[in-house]
């Protein structure tokens, strides 16, 4: 008598996607302002950038929508030192704004990319790995809620890549790009705000929801049973 099938097991996933970028970003934030002295200098150095911001108020504005974009298709890039001059310069909305925008046009760009004959610099951009895996899993017909769990739970350079390499619905896209993109943006600007005026709380809180947003988007895009046997 042949012994019974083990029970299937439930494959864990470790937390990482965007949650690790967010702590890591959060986490220099807060210890830069929990050094009073550091804190200070770096303020006096920021304050030399939102004067330029505000003299050269659409060059500057040019630029930081331009490293926004290059931030969302480039791993290991990031505009974030930007966002505290650009709330000084030009207030809370106005950064949420053209943060926004410049996610977008970078997440514009990267499926554009992967989508036409700039496959080879896709992958010389993002890990190759990467870029297969969740090609296997996501297809041109995913649902769109799979695609709006891809998008919160992955670093921005990520989704528009695989996504353009499917040949998934581009205006489908966008939509999922602009809802994931906009509470990170607001997010962003608010800890801008607070990283100014040194509120470690408030920096902090605003860190771990961040984060805790993108862990719960990566646990259910891992368990989206759109992924069914494929997902890994």
């Amino acid at each position: 008598m042949s012994p019974p099938n083990p029970p299937p097991q439930t494959k864990t996933h470790p937390i990482r996607g965007r949650a690790v970028a967010i702590l890591v970003i959060f986490v220099a934030l807060a210890a830069i302002v929990s050094l009073r002295s550091l804190h200070a200098t770096l303020l006096g150095w920021l304050d030399v950038i939102r004067g330029l911001m505000a003299d050269h108020p659409t060059g500057g504005a040019v630029v930081f929508v331009a490293l926004a974009a290059l931030s969302a298709m480039v791993a290991f890039f990031s505009n974030a030192v930007l966002v505290p001059p650009a709330v000084a310069a030009w207030g809370e909305g106005g950064t949420v704004a053209l943060l926004w925008l410049g996610w977008m046009l970078g997440g514009l760009t990267s499926y554009l990319i992967g989508r036409g004959p700039g496959v080879l610099a896709a992958r010389g951009l993002v890990s190759e790995a990467k870029l297969a895996g969740y090609q296997r899993r996501i297809g041109a017909g995913a649902p769109f809620s799979l695609v709006l769990l891809f998008q919160l739970a992955l670093p921005s350079e990520i989704p528009g890549y695989v996504l353009g390499l499917v040949r998934y619905p581009l205006t489908r896209y966008l939509v999922a790009l602009a809802i994931a993109e906009l509470p990170y943006a607001v997010g962003v600007t608010l800890a801008g705000e607070s990283f100014l005026q040194g509120r470690l709380v408030p920096l902090l809180g605003l860190g771990a929801g961040a984060a805790l947003v993108a862990v719960l988007a990566w646990r259910t895009f891992h368990r989206h049973p759109a992924l069914g046997a494929h997902s890994n």
